[in-house]
């Protein structure tokens, strides 16, 4: 956890400095479809898909697809242990694909300011089918929700960041150190039973090959299922 703080401080205070690597940029659309909930007493899952349109919101550039199953250990802490299945299309050529191991602790860490702060760390082995490489990479997730009318979760005010480090070098182009960094801000609406839908804008700062910079404006909807 400290060299994946320290990577990410250095890298912001690069990204806050005069940059001399091309800087790109581009509007996309993410839909994040999740279905999550208990299977036998602590035993839980949750699965995911998320298609993400970029290119100008002109086309899709990434699909996702992920599940988890965890253990709860008490209300607020829970270990999971996934696998995700990525697709990049390629145009006129073959398409690129991403299998992902993943741990994960989610938990919540208190309810400052009449909100909840909650943390969500996540630690990927990813192999990629344009190399051979398996790649390290952790992320760290802080998450603060806040209703926006007393004693009611109907609308509540969502704020949230993530930081990506790469832990090592490989053949298919990961870099070790700043990977990305996400922002996150918007509404959280309450729905029928326990589900929710998360709308707002989301900033995506990527670090890429030859060291430069991707910043992708995302509108973001995010709908949970729980049960």
């Amino acid at each position: 956890m400290r060299r994946f703080l320290l990577c990410l401080s250095a890298s912001l205070a690069c990204l806050s400095s005069p940059a001399l690597a091309a800087t790109s940029e581009d509007e996309q659309f993410w839909l994040n479809l999740t279905a999550m909930g208990s299977i036998k007493d602590e035993l839980v899952y949750f699965a995911e898909v998320q298609p993400r349109v970029g290119d100008g919101i002109s086309r899709v550039d990434q699909a996702l697809f992920r599940g988890a199953l965890g253990w709860k250990f008490s209300p607020s802490l829970t270990l999971y242990q996934g696998f995700a299945h990525v697709v990049v299309p390629i145009d006129e050529g073959t398409d690129v694909n991403e299998e992902r191991s993943f741990q994960q602790l989610s938990w919540t860490l208190g309810k400052p300011l009449g909100g909840e702060l909650s943390s969500r760390t996540r630690l990927e082995q990813r192999w990629r089918s344009d190399g051979d490489d398996m790649g390290w990479r952790l992320r760290e997730m802080i998450r603060y929700e806040k209703p926006l009318k007393a004693n009611s979760d109907a609308v509540n005010a969502l704020f949230y960041a993530e930081g990506f480090a790469a832990l090592n070098d490989t053949d298919w182009g990961a870099r070790s150190g700043f990977d990305q960094l996400r922002s996150f801000i918007g509404a959280e609406l309450g729905l029928p039973g326990a589900s929710t839908l998360e709308v707002g804008y989301l900033n995506q700062v990527v670090n890429q090959r030859a060291g430069n910079t991707r910043v992708n404006h995302v509108a973001s909807v995010t709908l949970f299922f729980r049960h």
